[in-house]
């Protein structure tokens, strides 16, 4: 695999450090990303998202599911005490842990588990701060409504 070296971007840019990163990170992890379990991320609309987790075989309290940095960290730790003997095993009941970067104003709502498949419900809430505001344009002689 080829390696893109980011060092250019750091003499250039202020403040962006976490954009490169994230760049790099997704470069170097790219191969050794696994895909157990497999997962949707699905926009619901412009501010709702659900990020479906298939994982048949666990319980509710199985998951452990946190949210730090703005990182959504989701894992299932299984013990090795398994007292079965099976003749086949198709069915990967195995630890995983999934990391999922949130953008700015991105908050979990809730999480459940039905039917094997854990979703986890997201909303970004931009704060009225951030939003467009709209500038009403005045004529040069009108200062705050008065005609001079």
């Amino acid at each position: 695999m080829r390696h893109i070296d980011f060092t250019p971007l750091y003499r250039s840019t202020v403040g962006f450090d976490h954009f490169v990163d994230m760049f790099d990170n997704i470069f170097t992890n790219q191969v050794s990303q696994e895909s157990y379990p497999p997962f949707n991320i699905e926009k619901i609309d412009e501010e709702n998202y659900r990020i479906s987790i298939a994982a048949a075989g666990f319980s509710q309290d199985d998951f452990s599911i946190e949210v730090e940095n703005q990182q959504l960290k989701v894992g299932v730790q299984t013990s090795k005490n398994e007292k079965s003997a099976y003749l086949h095993k198709g069915i990967a009941q195995r630890s995983f842990e999934k990391r999922f970067k949130l953008a700015d104003h991105v908050h979990v709502t809730s999480a459940s588990y039905e039917h094997g498949m854990l979703n986890i419900d997201l909303v970004k809430e931009i704060p009225e701060a951030l939003k467009p505001k709209r500038i009403e344009i005045t004529n040069s002689k009108t200062i705050n409504g008065k005609i001079s």
